[in-house]
């Protein structure tokens, strides 16, 4: 019997190893891709260690004439940062108030706010973009960050936290002299560090690879982000795919180093959020 245990568990360990590979292997193709000479990218798709390893293809990135890499990268991690710090404020504050503060009509104004989670997302695009024009944004990074600071799906996430903490320790503060604020930003949010890297993490992601916002609200190509820049390499006459697997490898990098650090306080967050009614 323990014969046969350790044969299924051996056999579940190579299917599994098999399984991780299958879906790891377009990472492996693209990072390999980015060191090949173009010719070999295609012709050799299965050769992960190439024949001639090359670093040219990252410096041609920054070097490109009409497409300023460089620029694109600059732009959306300014255009990240900004939409994570207001964002961060924006939705812990918001949630600080649905959770820990009464005031009349608190319940019934939250339900309504959740009820716009039912709307597709899509179907804002055109109000937003006559919105955006009539307040003269458009082509700039603040139509991208204005749309994703205001999040209810974060705001529920982040009030669950905060009503996971226990209401005697405001109530400390309060007769310690605290105001709301203070009770906010001294107590509730490092309590809640795992929710907050949570909302972090994903506003980084969602951002950082945002396509459809670039690619309608922003139409000068020296304020292009990232996501959008890369499909601009596809549009020459000349398509170079060790350029475009570079720029891929550079792009997603970030995101993987940023989820490699976090990954504690992403679990802790998650779990937090979920088990808390």
């Amino acid at each position: 019997m323990l014969k046969k245990d350790k044969k299924m568990s051996w056999g579940w360990t190579i299917v599994l190893i098999a399984i991780g590979l299958v879906c790891i292997y377009p990472f492996l193709f693209m990072v390999s891709s980015s060191f090949k000479i173009s010719g070999d990218v295609l012709t050799k798709p299965l050769q992960l260690i190439p024949d001639q390893i090359i670093f040219s293809n990252y410096s041609d990135l920054f070097g490109d004439p009409y497409y300023d890499f460089g620029q694109w990268y600059i732009n959306t991690i300014v255009m990240t940062v900004t939409t994570i710090v207001i964002k961060v404020f924006v939705v812990s504050i918001t949630a600080y108030a649905f959770s820990k503060i009464n005031f009349k009509g608190r319940d019934g104004i939250f339900l309504v706010l959740l009820t716009s989670l039912m709307i597709p997302s899509d179907i804002m695009l055109i109000p937003r973009y006559v919105i955006f024009k009539q307040i003269h944004i458009l082509d700039t990074m603040w139509s991208l960050v204005l749309p994703a600071t205001f999040d209810i799906y974060f705001v529920f996430m982040m009030r669950q936290a905060f009503i996971g903490i226990p209401e005697e320790i405001s109530e400390a503060a309060r007769i310690d002299g605290c105001n709301h604020f203070q009770i906010y930003s001294r107590i509730i949010l490092p309590l809640a560090k795992p929710s907050i890297v949570t909302l972090i993490l994903f506003t980084f992601v969602w951002s950082w690879n945002d396509y459809m916002g670039p690619y309608i609200f922003i139409s000068s190509l020296e304020k292009q982000m990232l996501s959008v820049g890369i499909k601009l390499f596809t549009e020459g006459t000349v398509t170079d795919p060790a350029l475009q697997m570079s720029a891929a490898t550079l792009v997603l990098m970030p995101v993987l180093v940023l989820f490699l650090f976090s990954q504690k306080y992403f679990v802790e967050g998650v779990n937090s959020s979920a088990v808390k009614g």
